[in-house]
């Protein structure tokens, strides 16, 4: 079988992820590249395990290291749910070996302790987790379609797809420029890349929803990968079905346990008989089937 795309086909799924792992990591580097801060992160046996699509969880309030002027008592000890992070890239790090890059929008009180952490800083990480991305057995074109900083599943997930010889072009959407996430080096990732923002300052003026049609039909893509806010994964999913493409989306809920304990991350589907139900964004998910998502039941 090809592209797990055509209507009734099954979806090809993605090695099984090894159990995660639960360490103490410590903060390399704290970078803020435009609206986002993207932290290094060594945690032991994370990068191994890693699988695009998947992420981390972090504990928010806690470090043994703190950054000047912040403390746990600050935001309430560690009684915050912890922190569920796009990883944006696994890489070596001299002495260290692989460590990843997460990438952080400071729009919360736990996001925003996280983005004042400095270099040394030890965080209690747990992954990866969830579902990762499902690649296609053969070589097939590929949309992938980021917006802001949710975006960051799609580098890695370009990689392998170019190991499989797959045709990559991506669409990078934010608001403004502050808010595109990597866009230089998406042009380094993929064959054709389109950036829109909502201001019109990079790329062209507009949203997801106005050019994903005419970037579908010009990829000529079988299958198509969408991480970004609800609105554009609703609008990607509806516009690979009249494609007659294979959507995947990347569904963020907020996450309170992150591992599926708690049940507080219900994700409205329905599933492969048909029949509505609620599944956890943390396992089921967050990766999922574009046209089995309710995406009129979700707020």
């Amino acid at each position: 079988m090809g592209a797990p795309g055509r209507r009734g086909d099954r979806p090809v799924t993605s090695q099984p992820v090894s159990g995660p792992v639960h360490v103490t990591g410590e903060l390399l580097t704290n970078k803020r590249i435009g609206a986002y801060h993207h932290l290094t992160l060594v945690a032991p046996g994370v990068p191994e395990r890693f699988r695009a699509g998947t992420f981390v969880a972090v504990t928010v309030g806690e470090s043994v290291a703190k950054s000047p002027g912040s403390s746990a008592a600050e935001i309430g000890g560690t009684h915050l749910a912890r922190r569920a992070l796009w990883v944006h890239r696994v890489r070596p790090v001299g002495g260290y070996g692989a460590a990843v890059e997460l990438v952080v929008s400071p729009v919360g009180v736990g996001t925003t302790w996280l983005c004042g952490l400095a270099p040394g800083a030890r965080l209690q990480v747990t992954g990866p987790l969830g579902r990762p991305w499902a690649l296609p057995k053969e070589p097939v074109a590929c949309l992938l379609v980021g917006e802001g900083y949710a975006a960051a599943p799609l580098f890695p997930l370009a990689e392998r797809l170019r190991e499989r010889d797959c045709p990559v072009t991506l669409l990078v959407a934010g608001p403004d420029e502050a808010h595109l996430l990597s866009a230089l080096e998406a042009r380094r990732s993929a064959r054709a890349v389109t950036v829109v923002t909502g201001d019109g300052s990079v790329g062209r003026r507009g949203r997801v929803a106005d050019v994903i049609d005419e970037v579908l039909a010009q990829s000529g893509a079988e299958v198509v990968y969408a991480a970004g806010p609800l609105r554009t994964l609703h609008a990607v999913a509806a516009a690979a079905e009249a494609h007659g493409a294979w959507s995947q989306t990347a569904v963020e809920r907020p996450l309170p346990c992150a591992t599926g304990l708690c049940h507080g991350c219900p994700l409205p589907v329905v599933g492969e008989d048909g029949v509505a139900r609620v599944v956890r964004a943390c396992t089921e998910g967050p990766v999922l089937r574009g046209d089995r998502v309710r995406w009129d039941d979700l707020r």
